[in-house]
């Protein structure tokens, strides 16, 4: 990764915070895309340790579309390279919220968020190729559907439910995204990192949480599916493709779906103000 650029978001901690030091060690400079707080400085001083070179944060709240416009703006006014974006931010709220734009949180962070970040730095990254776009989804994508009517909230509020629906819009966007960009030098990948112990479940109540500590694998295990296709030279010309625990596997059927895929990037330009 010697001489290769990686923009990260959520990378304070968790998985992301493991997949960015881990690329530092192999030699990338890496730019979280994170809020400013004591644990994005703590995670800045741990991967500039892992690395040899410096590790900065451009500041972003996903739950704020206007935040994430800034922060792309910020990255290419300072940044003329982009050689692995890492869509990794997630989270799982019990309770039903509105992002600041008022979609349902998990939809807008989840997903929208993260659709408008990747198609404002395309152009960056076409520049940049060979280049890479791995996507953070979830096994439970597969038991998700994709209602057009819930994107401003659900009535009633089913967490799980959000949840699929924004981890296989995850998949959707990533496949299609693939299709988009043939022929650029710029790939595209989704996986599932495992049932993973971070912090993504620190809202749920206290006997669920106890349940992730006791049965899910440590972060560490986790990133390594991030790692391998931010960096693993096998992999620089695959795209379109899902991974599962450093594995390919099928997706969800849904994924085939040309016209869904098609319909949900339409509907997803519209929200975040690009169509």
């Amino acid at each position: 990764m010697d001489g290769k650029r990686v923009l990260i978001t959520g990378g304070n901690s968790g998985i992301g915070l493991v997949a960015a030091k881990a690329l530092a060690a192999l030699g990338a400079e890496i730019v979280l895309a994170c809020r400013e707080s004591e644990k994005t400085e703590k995670a800045l001083d741990a991967i500039s340790a892992a690395g040899n070179r410096p590790t900065a944060n451009i500041s972003v709240d996903l739950a704020s579309l206007e935040s994430v416009r800034r922060m792309a703006q910020t990255f290419l006014d300072t940044y003329d390279q982009l050689h692995v974006l890492i869509n990794n931010a997630g989270l799982f709220p019990p309770k039903q919220h509105l992002t600041q734009e008022g979609f349902e949180m998990q939809f807008g962070v989840n997903h929208l968020s993260h659709f408008l970040l990747t198609n404002l730095l395309l152009d960056r990254l076409k520049e940049s190729a060979p280049a890479r776009i791995v996507t953070v989804s979830s096994a439970l994508h597969k038991r998700g559907e994709i209602d057009f009517d819930s994107f401003r909230g659900f009535d009633p509020y089913s967490a799980q439910t959000a949840y699929n629906q924004s981890k296989l819009a995850n998949a959707l966007f990533a496949v299609e995204l693939a299709k988009r960009l043939e022929g650029t030098g710029v790939t595209s990948n989704v996986l599932h990192p495992g049932a993973v112990r971070t912090q993504i479940a620190r809202d749920l109540p206290w006997y669920m949480r106890l349940m992730v500590r006791l049965t899910f694998i440590p972060v560490e295990k986790g990133a390594q599916t991030t790692i391998m296709l931010a960096s693993d030279p096998s992999l620089a010309e695959t795209t379109g493709q899902y991974f599962d625990q450093c594995e390919p596997a099928d997706p969800s059927a849904f994924t085939t779906d040309g016209a869904l895929r098609e319909k949900l990037w339409n509907e997803s330009l519209r929200a975040v103000g690009l169509a």
